[in-house]
């Protein structure tokens, strides 16, 4: 069912529509729409490449000899070798009063930050961390909420040619050690806390305890952002030498910006995977490949341009962190809140939108599931007059929260569920600018990726459920795994299912509209008398249910065979009765089949999420089996697992 459909205005005006022009002059084609377009992207990688960087502009100090060798290896292929330039730099192409940072913190401190004022601090800080010795290759970490000084120190980082990295401030300690004590960084930046919820939260125990555990971090840098905002002058010390924010910026030189060359390989950011089988995984990304596919989601998929105001409601343990700052690249506002969207009855969110005349709205799909149940009609309560578009990611969005966005929040917008991850640091499947929304489906596969279906036998099929794979090499492949020489934990992690093509674990379904459907993990799908059931066919009617607050299906094994069972978190002062659970088998049933109908569907007090707000099946899967939860730290609740401890109903 088609809900929205982009005006030939619109369609002429996108960024996207001049480049597929383009291309049609400087190779003679022609493409009928979208999909033809991106079967060319595929079939020509080295042509849509080129142009996508002559198109982009691309800041270099040295061009590159080739676009693509060893295009037949994968991993191993080379992107743009020869080729030097910085990630900063070209974040940092303009240096004028336009605005490039807006940040609320919850409903305490809202403030604007310009391109001349960002490029001056990143110089300040940039030339403090080179008198510590921070040069090419070195880590920089931050335990940092999402405010302009962590774009700052990233910025500073990057032009450097060090390799940045990130965690929330809400991680356990145990969570942040697992992760940066892997990577050895030189230098951390923290603040002296944060806020949620309207409380505020202390850091400095968490890094006193992350110093003794981290040998290698010499240098600590503060920001005082509570103490800032409450009116209270701290001068916080460590155990390694400790320098204040504010201290640094006014004491360091603002005299031009050096930006370190380094090749399009060359590593910017580790990323951490959620943590929650085992030992978080470093994803080193690179330069190059980092800015080329944001750059191509930002202005071809999501037609950012100079005057937008984008948002993405993430912390900076989240790769939309990494994804959203790379809008400095397009010249845009880029809005940062930090704290929680929950304020004023769920209204913040909106209310900055309004304010900030917010654009590209990012959000999650537990976000929208969470204001649909609330009741809440912001169409009703708030102008949203700048709003064009709403992403949507984390989860699986439902089509009833599709219907929801267009009814009650805006009905002249692109909406668009995306899906890639923190191994790609971008998306396999997302919105376009030029080819209608069609109810449950993400839009469209990501320009330039061979992104396929396969069933088990590694046979290419559409219209039925498989393996999310992508089959030739794409540029921001991770360039390795840290502490991982001869690459096998990276070859285990996409490439031994299927040889050569990687294997991304999600089961999905490519439409007859060319778009995705999206039914869960693959790790995760449910298989009770060997029918394939995709968890997120269960979620989608569970949501359709208001006594329903949050919900985890998984499978448990059961006489030599396995079982569904769905565990339901009730709204506040219900329970869970016999009335209840038959009208929830009801509405699973009718929706889809008896097969899908739960064995056992049961009530519990919690149910756990990573730190992205992703629910954790394996984990309650391990629990209700007896097996250990390898890193219950990774998760924001890990109490929580104690819900699905012994459960007399399972037994």
């Amino acid at each position: 069912m088609k809900l929205w459909e982009p005006s030939a205005e619109k369609r002429q005006q996108a960024n996207l529509s001049r480049l597929m022009k383009q291309v049609e002059q400087r190779y003679s084609l022609s493409f009928d729409d979208y999909h033809a377009f991106y079967q060319w992207t595929i079939h020509q990688p080295e042509q849509f490449w080129a142009a996508c960087w002559d198109f982009f502009e691309v800041i270099v100090s040295r061009p590159y000899s080739r676009v693509l060798e060893d295009a037949d290896r994968m991993p191993g292929a080379r992107w743009f070798p020869g080729s030097q330039l910085n990630f900063s730099e070209n974040l940092l192409r303009f240096r004028d009063d336009h605005t490039a940072l807006v940040f609320w913190g919850e409903d305490k401190v809202r403030c604007h930050l310009s391109y001349a004022e960002l490029y001056d601090a990143t110089t300040r800080l940039a030339g403090f961390l080179r008198e510590q010795g921070v040069t090419r290759g070195d880590r920089v970490a931050g335990f940092m909420p999402n405010l302009p000084e962590t774009v700052i120190a990233m910025l500073a980082t990057a032009s450097l040619g060090a390799i940045w990295s990130s965690c929330s401030p809400d991680f356990g300690t145990e969570g942040v050690v697992e992760r940066f004590g892997q990577i050895e960084p030189k230098v951390l930046i923290t603040a002296d806390g944060y806020f949620y919820k309207g409380r505020t939260f202390d850091c400095s125990q968490k890094v006193d305890q992350v110093l003794q555990a981290i040998p290698s971090i010499q240098n600590v840098v503060v920001v005082n952002y509570v103490g800032d905002v409450l009116g209270e002058e701290k001068s916080i010390e460590f155990s390694r030498r400790t320098d204040q924010w504010s201290d640094v910026l006014e004491a360091s030189s603002n005299e031009k910006l050096d930006f370190e060359q380094v090749p399009f390989d060359h590593p910017l950011y580790i990323m951490f995977s959620s943590g929650t089988t085992g030992k978080p995984k470093c994803i080193v990304h690179s330069v190059g490949g980092t800015l080329l596919e944001h750059l191509k989601e930002h202005v071809l998929h999501t037609d950012v341009k100079r005057d937008d105001n984008m948002f993405y409601a993430t912390t900076c343990g989240w790769m939309m962190w990494n994804w959203l700052v790379s809008g400095l690249a397009t010249g845009a506002t880029v809005v940062l809140y930090d704290g929680s969207p929950m304020l004023h009855g769920l209204q913040i969110l909106f209310e900055m939108a309004d304010a900030e005349r917010v654009s590209v709205f990012g959000t999650s799909a537990g976000f929208i599931s969470a204001i649909k149940k609330a009741g809440l009609k912001p169409a009703d309560s708030h102008r949203l007059s700048a709003l064009r578009a709403i992403l949507s990611t984390g989860s699986t969005l439902a089509p009833e929260c599709f219907d929801y966005v267009y009814h009650h929040i805006k009905g002249d917008i692109c909406l668009s569920s995306i899906s890639g991850g923190t191994d790609i640091i971008g998306c396999f499947a997302l919105g376009c600018p030029l080819i209608p929304v069609y109810r449950g489906q993400l839009q469209a596969r990501s320009l330039g990726y061979a992104v396929n279906v396969f069933d088990d036998h590694g046979k290419a099929v559409s219209g039925r459920k498989g393996e999310l794979v992508c089959t030739a090499p794409f540029p921001s492949m991770p360039v390795s795994f840290w502490n991982d020489p001869d690459g096998s934990k990276y070859h285990r992690a996409y490439f031994e299912r299927y040889q050569g093509v990687w294997h991304h674990g999600d089961y999905v379904m490519l439409t007859a509209q060319q778009g995705m459907i999206f039914y869960g993990r693959s790790d995760a799908v449910l298989m009770p008398g060997g029918v394939r059931i995709g968890t997120a066919e269960i979620y989608r009617l569970v949501e359709t249910i208001g006594q329903v607050k949050n919900s985890i299906v998984i499978e448990q094994e059961w006489n030599q065979d396995t079982r569904v069972v769905l565990f339901v978190q009730l709204s506040e002062g219900l329970a869970l009765d016999d009335k209840l659970r038959e009208h929830i088998q009801a509405v699973i049933r009718e929706g889809a089949t008896p097969r899908h109908v739960p064995a056992k569907i049961i009530e519990v007090a919690d149910i756990p999420v990573t730190r992205s707000g992703k629910i954790s099946e394996l984990a309650v899967k391990n629990m209700v089996h007896g097996r250990p939860v390898k890193n219950a730290q990774a998760l924001a609740n890990p109490e929580s697992l104690q819900c699905f401890r012994d459960l007399d109903e399972l037994t």
